[in-house]
């Protein structure tokens, strides 16, 4: 009796083909969901135990990306003991291909963004590249998708060519239309990742110099020292020369000052020495080199190089005062006169 009802034909497939289809699914599910209830669990609590991240996106990826796919590959395998026709084949692997793309997307989209992440968590974090991250990550679901609606529709028996042919007119077309704002947007990508300012930076351009304030897909403002907000397009900060003062170790400095011609032989050859033991005395200050230089109109001049440490335009300032209020008083305590325009008339009768 039992005998005869297994024999029995369904839709073309006995009773015990279905048993077996069914039978095959079932035990392959519970061995996923013991793999997912015991394995997993203990690799989840020997994740938490680690500093990396690398381990729980592996956990991430298999339970969310691989376990769906080996559900799948059960319930495929499970129809392999039954006899379908052609129309239901054809529609199943659609629907595995449809299935399988999606998945492939996600996985590839989780491995390549946690990649990027990685590669920028030890950057120094700011609004803009948030908001840098977001317009990426973006781009590259965009990529990836309409590549997969292209696979699935070749797939599918749509020809693709033409397809790609009537986009790459339109393309062309909108890439016309908008060249300049293309182009800033590039711009603004080759910022964000060639880094070569961030907001907080002093930066020079050209005739022009400010804080930056903002970085736009499209502009990048700058807030002057005069407290106007200066507003350039990605592009002409991409192909001008950038002069970035924030990421000066020390700064050069350069001055000169003049004493008059009455002043003595020996006093010239002790006012560099002067000078040197004044600015070797002073904290952050580097001293590089005092030298009495040229015969001037109406005065004798040295030129002083020497070096602040950190790029803090007041500190700058502050040692700069320091050094010339010191020099006053060394040159007082000589009797040195500094020089000031003057004229000499000389008349004959």
């Amino acid at each position: 009796m039992l005998q005869d009802f297994l024999q029995q034909t369904y839709f073309n497939n006995r009773v015990m083909d279905y048993i077996i289809c069914l039978s095959i699914f079932f035990i392959g599910s519970i061995i996923l969901r013991i793999f997912q209830s015991i394995v997993l669990t203990r690799l989840k609590k020997w994740a938490k135990m680690t500093a990396t991240t690398l381990d729980d996106l592996l956990i991430r990826i298999i339970q969310k990306k691989l376990l769906p796919i080996f559900y799948l590959g059960i319930f495929y395998l499970s129809l392999k003991y039954l006899t379908l026709s052609a129309s239901v084949i054809k529609v199943f692997n659609a629907m595995i291909l449809i299935v399988l793309t999606f998945l492939a997307v996600r996985l590839s989209l989780t491995v390549i963004i946690y990649a990027l992440e990685a590669y920028w968590e030890k950057k120094e974090e700011d609004s803009s590249r948030k908001f840098a991250f977001r317009a990426i990550h973006t781009v590259i679901r965009v990529v990836f998708w309409t590549i997969a609606i292209l696979i699935v529709l070749d797939n599918f028996g749509v020809k693709i060519s033409t397809l790609i042919a009537g986009l790459g007119i339109g393309g062309v077309a909108i890439a016309l239309a908008t060249q300049a704002i293309l182009k800033d947007l590039f711009s603004y990508f080759i910022i964000f990742f060639d880094r070569p300012f961030e907001i907080g930076d002093f930066i020079i351009v050209g005739d022009y110099m400010g804080v930056v304030d903002h970085i736009g897909i499209k502009t990048t403002r700058l807030l002057s020292l005069g407290g106007e907000q200066i507003v350039f397009s990605n592009t002409d900060l991409t192909d001008s020369r950038v002069r970035n003062y924030k990421r000066m170790a020390k700064r050069r400095v350069v001055f000169k000052l003049g004493v008059i011609y009455q002043t003595t032989t020996q006093q010239l050859k002790e006012i560099p020495k002067i000078i040197e033991d004044i600015i070797k005395s002073i904290e952050d200050a580097i001293f590089d080199r005092a030298h009495f230089f040229s015969y001037g109109d109406f005065s004798l001049d040295f030129e002083i190089v020497y070096y602040v440490v950190g790029n803090d335009y007041n500190k700058y300032m502050n040692l700069q005062q320091e050094i010339n209020l010191r020099i006053k008083e060394e040159f007082e305590k000589r009797e040195i006169e500094f020089a000031y325009p003057t004229q000499t008339l000389f008349l004959t009768k």
